[in-house]
């Protein structure tokens, strides 16, 4: 966490923990309303997180980590409590396939449930571990923006294109590649944030650029097709985005686009970089073929927030993520190093 001495800020902080309920900021209504949804139990932040209330590979992984110690707390006073609390941790696996932040944090959450003989023992032990959780991933943000810019040595203030929210919105605070891209800017070495409007969500629209405007970082949004144009007029120096999974070869599953994105970076040889948390890692599947791509119903393309867009009943393909080969990426960041030009070699180095 940053000190008082410190002149960072986090951000806006999506999630907020008060012992018996969790509070996430509903970002499918920014940026025209911030509301707060009130989950009390498992089930509640289960659904938050399938109906996209949380989202982010981080964020989701602390959400998820809060509804376990929300499932203790609510099965006060049953005989079944272990049978509950398990039974919540397996309806949160269900939530959502791709990001394995979601898994890694149920296996620790879990991994604590089962050293607990007593309610009362799991209550307090399962809360400590998620704020735990919580605070790690701020943590691991600001160890990861330091990471960055020793790979990009910058000079000068650099242009930058960045795709879908990976920001303080998208994890416990500060950010992935967004966090990458406030440290640029604390340090005056950012010259432009080109940030996609990310179809089709709009999270690069909604958040992205709501989040750097409200923290008075300069930002251009651009459509998802003015990419290459961007990238060709020689403005942008990296494209720094984040990850929902990362594959021991190197390959890395990020939200729909971002594979495009790697394509035209390398054409326009602009620097690609990945910015995750260890997490995000997943050295037992191999190669990026074997991730599961969540696809979601065609509603989400046909219309926006029930405004007609296509005809009614249009087949639909609306994958969440797509996966770029390591072989297209200059560096995967994480809190605990980097790896540059991944591959197997690479990957195994630094997180066997």
């Amino acid at each position: 966490m940053a000190n008082s001495s410190d002149q960072r800020s986090l951000g806006t902080q999506p999630v907020r923990w008060h012992g018996d309920s969790l509070e996430l900021l509903d970002q499918r209504l920014l940026p025209t309303e911030e509301h707060w949804i009130t989950a009390e139990g498992a089930s509640a932040v289960a659904q938050c997180i399938t109906d996209m209330v949380v989202r982010g590979a981080p964020a989701i992984g602390i959400s998820a980590a809060y509804g376990v110690a929300l499932a203790a707390r609510h099965a006060g006073g049953s005989e079944n409590w272990q049978v509950e609390v398990r039974q919540s941790i397996e309806q949160l696996a269900k939530s959502r396939p791709t990001a394995v932040n979601l898994f890694w944090a149920l296996q620790r959450m879990e991994k604590v449930f089962l050293a607990c003989s007593e309610l009362d023992e799991a209550v307090e032990r399962l809360a400590a571990e998620a704020v735990l959780i919580h605070k790690e991933d701020i943590a691991a943000n600001l160890a990861m923006a330091d990471h960055a810019l020793d790979v990009m040595s910058p000079q000068q203030a650099i242009g930058v294109l960045t795709h879908c929210n990976t920001g303080a919105l998208a994890t416990g605070g500060y950010g992935t590649a967004l966090g990458v891209i406030r440290r640029l800017h604390e340090r005056n070495l950012l010259k432009k944030v080109y940030a996609d409007e990310t179809r089709p969500w709009l999270q690069g629209s909604r958040l992205t650029a709501w989040e750097l405007s409200r923290d008075e970082i300069p930002v251009t949004l651009n459509a998802d097709g003015a990419a290459a144009a961007i990238l060709a007029s020689g403005k942008v120096n990296w494209v720094v985005v984040g990850a929902d999974r990362i594959t021991a070869n190197g390959d890395v599953a990020n939200k729909i686009g971002t594979y495009s994105l790697a394509v035209l970076a390398r054409h326009h040889n602009v620097g690609f970089m990945v910015v995750a948390p260890s997490s995000t890692v997943d050295m037992t599947l191999l190669e990026g073929a074997q991730i599961p791509i969540e696809e979601r119903e065609g509603t989400e393309i046909r219309e926006i927030r029930g405004i007609p867009l296509a005809p009614a009943g249009v087949e639909v393909f609306n994958p969440v993520f797509d996966v770029t080969p390591a072989n297209l990426i200059d560096a995967i960041v994480t809190e605990k190093g980097a790896v540059l030009k991944p591959d197997l070699a690479g990957m195994k180095a630094l997180f066997a």
